[in-house]
């Protein structure tokens, strides 16, 4: 009950209010102001007309000479002159804002991203929640919600008070039936916000997957294995049944929406008829006069337009909005990454494992459990198992990327549930088995690992050359997108970028996490030995389910279901006849090695 009291509506917009003006500083002031001065300039056109009517009404009596026409006339004229003025101001500044805040919520967005602990991408609900605030951000929702909120209480609310006031002064029980006509339809938006809320919990799985499926159907990537295989069809099955589910639970969700607010505009319809007969009584009784019956008659139609606009336009589309804006506060909410920082680890040390279990997020079997395992400095470790054995969390705990449910491990000295993982990612390299390839140039490629130091030339070419990278058919400048006018690389080129782009890192720890998953064994045994060469004097871990290699590590660990099966070298574990001994003699022929 806690957290839903902190997500309450009010504590919503007056959140966003405060955020929209820390960003938008002056320029929401000036914004604002000018949405004051154009609703002042509105009600001022009313008050003005009246006098105009009033003074014409006594003029064709012989009451009034022209010249005493022409001032109320100038008055109107001059604040229709004015609400123009402010209007455009407004306009013009409400479009500049909307560009401009985008650009810091996005910001923001991305920056808190980078400060979340990795494990919760992990978590399929978290990734909802990610995808449905990215696209409220990014579609200028979230500024464009919070702006309607102030142009309520700048604009429609100083008119209203204004005109009310007016109207009030002249006919209290006309003014009464006005409010109380709309109150209803008012209330009546907030109920909307549960219905839109469910909805987006509804749909962010379901569009996640409409958007896989499109994905698989036009990307690169896929391409040409979904026509070659024919899997295009299938997918876009897959894609057209995902949409008619959204658009389904969408239709129903809006249709629910629709019927209630019908059934509350007729409240307000009854509302005017009401006022438009009382005025009518007004005048023909004498309790105002003809130029008060225009300027009201016209106030009218003025009020119930902007009512109406507020009702089904901002109040409508606000209570859609604010089951986005509750994801958006709940995700900057989130607990971040904390820890000590600016200290250094010391390699020396190793890294040791105690009693380390972890289990990811949504799942309730431990991926690693109660693991104990030391590496000492300078020593190159192999951890192998197959498919599902745990190998990839156990070193994502080992390098401090995932913090352990249960035990400890200290890297370099540093226990890596009390240090921030700034401070021991700072020696640390890694070239894993999804290495990306970014549409950048050669030399961008293998700088990204190491962006906080000036480029280091020298290094670049080092890294290639140690990566066995063939520079003589691809420059520095070359940029490796077909899409960005450049070309592509080799399945094999990319590989040795990779291992590249890992080696430009200054380092002490290094990691070799299954990155060659994809290539043969013969390519496989050339890369672990020359990464057996380039660990040299460092911590060290190489991670496969092939066997081709591990002798080159100086132990090797055996997961099995989560759990360390064995250590040991290579012949020590052959001898013991185990996990490691049964995966070697299935995988012997691939090597034409005997036991």
């Amino acid at each position: 009950m806690k957290v839903e009291r902190k997500y309450n509506t009010l504590n919503l917009i007056l959140r966003a209010c405060r955020q929209y003006i820390k960003i938008s500083k002056k320029w929401g002031v000036l914004e604002q102001g000018s949405s004051i001065f154009h609703a002042l300039s509105l009600a001022a056109i009313l008050f003005s007309t009246q006098l105009l009517f009033d003074a014409i009404t006594l003029a064709s009596e012989g009451g009034l000479d022209f010249w005493q026409v022409v001032t109320p006339l100038g008055v109107l004229a001059t604040a229709t002159v004015l609400q123009q003025f402010f209007s455009g101001a407004r306009s013009f500044i409400f479009d500049e804002l909307s560009y401009a805040n985008t650009g810091h919520y996005i910001e923001d967005f991305q920056l808190k991203l980078s400060r979340l602990p990795a494990k919760n991408f992990e978590n399929t609900k978290f990734l909802d929640n990610v995808n449905r605030t990215r696209d409220f951000v990014e579609s200028e929702e979230l500024g464009h919600f919070t702006n309607v909120i102030f142009t309520i209480f700048t604009h429609y609310l100083v008119y209203f008070a204004s005109v009310g006031l007016w109207l009030f002064w002249l006919s209290p029980a006309l003014s009464l039936v006005i409010v109380t006509a709309f109150i209803p339809a008012i209330l009546g938006q907030f109920a909307q916000v549960k219905i839109f809320s469910e909805l987006e919990e509804k749909n962010a799985p379901l569009r996640r997957q409409n958007d896989y499926y499109k994905k698989t159907i036009i990307d690169r990537e896929f391409f040409k294995e979904t026509r070659l295989l024919g899997g295009f069809k299938f997918f876009h099955r897959l894609f057209v049944d995902t949409l008619k589910l959204v658009t389904q639970k969408t239709w129903k969700a809006q249709r629910n929406a629709a019927i209630l607010r019908i059934l509350l505009n007729f409240a307000s319809f009854i509302g005017l008829g009401l006022s438009i007969f009382m005025l009518f009584n007004a005048v023909m009784v004498g309790n105002i006069s003809i130029g008060a019956f225009a300027a009201i008659f016209a106030a009218l139609s003025q009020i119930f337009a902007l009512m109406d606009d507020i009702v089904n336009r901002h109040l409508s589309g606000g209570s859609e909005r604010l089951g986005q804006l509750k994801n958006y506060y709940r995700l900057l909410d989130m607990n971040e990454v904390t820890g000590q920082t600016g200290i250094v680890p010391d390699f020396t040390k190793g890294i040791v494992a105690k009693y380390v279990s972890f289990t990811y997020p949504e799942r309730d079997m431990a991926a690693v459990k109660n693991a104990n395992l030391s590496i000492k400095s300078g020593e190159t470790m192999a951890i192998v198992g197959e498919n599902g054995a745990g190998k990839s969390t156990l070193v994502r705990l080992l390098i401090g990327l995932y913090s352990p449910d249960f035990g400890t491990v200290e890297i370099g000295g540093l226990d890596s549930k009390i240090s921030h993982p700034d401070a021991i990612f700072e020696s640390t390299s890694g070239v894993f088995q999804r290495y990306q390839r970014y549409k950048m140039t050669l030399a961008e490629n293998v700088i990204l690992s190491d962006t906080t130091n000036p480029i280091r030339m020298e290094a670049i070419h080092s890294s290639l050359n140690e990566a066995e990278f063939n520079e003589d058919t691809v420059n520095l400048d070359t940029m490796l997108s077909p899409e960005f006018d450049g070309i592509d690389l080799s399945g094999g080129q990319w590989q040795r970028l990779a291992i590249a782009r890992g080696l430009y890192r200054i380092n002490k720890f290094i990691v070799l996490d299954e990155p060659t998953a994809a290539i043969d064994p013969i390519e496989e045994a050339r890369i672990y030995n020359q990464f057996k060469h380039l660990s040299k004097n460092k911590c060290a871990i190489v991670v496969t389910h092939r066997l081709g290699s591990t002798k080159l590590a100086d132990r090797i660990v055996v997961m099995n279901n989560g759990e360390i099966a064995d250590i040991g070298t290579h012949d020590e574990l052959l001898s013991r006849k185990g996990k490691y001994y049964d995966m070697w003699k299935a995988q012997a022929s691939w090597y034409e090695i005997t036991t």
